[in-house]
């Protein structure tokens, strides 16, 4: 697109009314070839805000002077764009400004960095209830109300790079006190490079199926290449404490499965991913593969300190409206399998709340079975990490940005079905 859009933009364009007058820094020099204008340009002609040709393509291979930027800059600024091009537009403006002031074209309120930091963010609310049985015998409801502020900062460092992170602020409303003092933490920190269908991560990122059965950053370098089939491959190290059974309410015996008693101090393990996607339309899935190494793991009677877990995971879309997903792990390590040496999910989703459209609502079923020894971190809120059973959920957008859900589980401990659970989850979520 940049070798047949370059030379025609002077072309393509009205040229307007010029100042005689030119910045200090000389207007006719070159925009360098692989600055990222081209691309913009390139995807404000795709949408149409920016003609060529009669057959709307541009022609050439020359580079372009940024006079001749600023004039196609100009023109874009003219139409009455929205949404991603209008953030394009923005952007255009904001590096242009010193020859589209010169040009007379007056661009309010930009800056030349204006939007090279740019912030999301959520504050939601949450609930969650449980209601335990063991042997007939019913226990006392417990649960949390918890409130989590998210921000997550995204920076350009130049047209390859960018910089993200993600910072969390918790409170438990029944104590009226935030985890660890309230303090604000540093989730996820890391620098992403692209080039084409190449992307590098270097940092503390998600993990691979974070939304499913890896649901935990770890600290590392990922590499992936591909667009609809896609090669992905990481090394790094993982927390412990961040992931599986540790942080999901299930017993030390649990814990011990991944761990040797008595040791739980060895909380970091080697970590290694890899996989192979497939994106289609209707149809994506992937083959994937976590080592873990640590050597507060005991597997194959001690004579291993590895985690070896395969997996593959797809989804189908029927319609518009109905979906379904799942994914099969199994850990090929454990030596007292017990059934919780593999995991499976399957669900079934109609339509399904979309963040800016008010009115929009969706509802799922699933069933989940999660051994606790080829989960690395459960995503799921109502079925617990060595636990089976039903869930079924719905969500819905109140007004623009503001998105409730409702979950309930019904679930039994894949080793003792004498214990069984009832789990209740609410969400209240405000984005900008």
């Amino acid at each position: 697109m940049k070798k047949t859009l370059v030379s025609a933009l002077t072309t393509a364009l009205v040229v307007g009314a010029a100042s005689t007058t030119f910045a200090a820094s000389n207007p006719f020099s070159d925009v360098p070839a692989d600055h990222w204008a081209y691309d913009a340009v390139a995807q404000l002609a795709a949408d149409g805000v920016v003609e060529g040709y009669g057959d709307s393509t541009f022609k050439g291979n020359r580079n372009i002077t940024r006079y001749e930027m600023a004039q196609m800059v100009a023109k874009a600024m003219a139409k009455n764009t929205s949404g991603t091009d209008k953030a394009l537009v923005d952007k255009l403006a904001a590096e242009f400004a010193e020859e589209l002031n010169n040009l007379g074209v007056r661009v309010s309120n930009l800056e030349r960095n204006a939007d090279m930091v740019k912030w999301n963010g959520v504050a939601e609310y949450t609930f969650t209830r449980q209601r335990h049985e063991k042997n007939g015998k019913k226990t006392t409801n417990h649960g949390d109300d918890n409130v989590l502020f998210r921000l997550e900062p995204s920076a350009e460092v130049n047209s390859h790079w960018h910089v993200k992170a993600r910072l969390d602020a918790n409170s438990n409303l029944k104590s009226d006190q935030g985890e660890d003092s309230s303090s604000v933490k540093l989730k996820r920190v890391w620098a992403q490079g692209e080039y084409g269908k190449l992307t590098v991560k270097l940092g503390k990122f998600a993990s691979l199926n974070d939304d499913t059965f890896a649901d935990t950053p770890f600290s590392g370098a990922e590499v992936s290449y591909g667009k609809d089939v896609k090669v992905i491959a990481a090394a790094g190290r993982l927390n412990l404490w961040d992931a599986s059974a540790f942080k999901k309410n299930v017993d030390i015996q649990n814990v011990r499965n991944w761990m040797v008693a008595g040791r739980h101090d060895d909380r970091t393990a080697n970590y290694q991913y890899a996989g192979l996607e497939l994106n289609k339309s209707k149809l994506s899935g992937g083959l994937y593969w976590h080592h873990l190494n640590a050597a507060g793991f005991d597997y194959k009677k001690g004579t291993t300190d590895e985690a070896n877990i395969g997996a593959v995971k797809g989804s189908y879309t029927f319609s518009k409206n109905v979906s379904v997903n799942g994914f099969y792990t199994q850990n090929f390590d454990v030596d007292t399998k017990n059934y919780q040496d593999k995991s499976a999910s399957l669900e079934v989703d109609y339509k399904g709340a979309q963040q800016e459209n008010k009115g929009t609502w969706g509802a799922w079923v699933a069933y989940r079975r999660l051994g606790n020894a080829a989960i690395i971190n459960n995503t799921y809120d109502v079925i617990n990490t060595g636990y089976k059973g039903w869930e079924v959920g719905g969500n819905y957008t109140l007004f623009k940005n503001v998105v409730t859900t409702l979950r309930y589980g019904n679930q039994k401990d894949i080793s003792n079905s004498n214990v069984k659970d009832q789990n209740f989850f609410g969400r209240v979520q405000f984005f900008f």
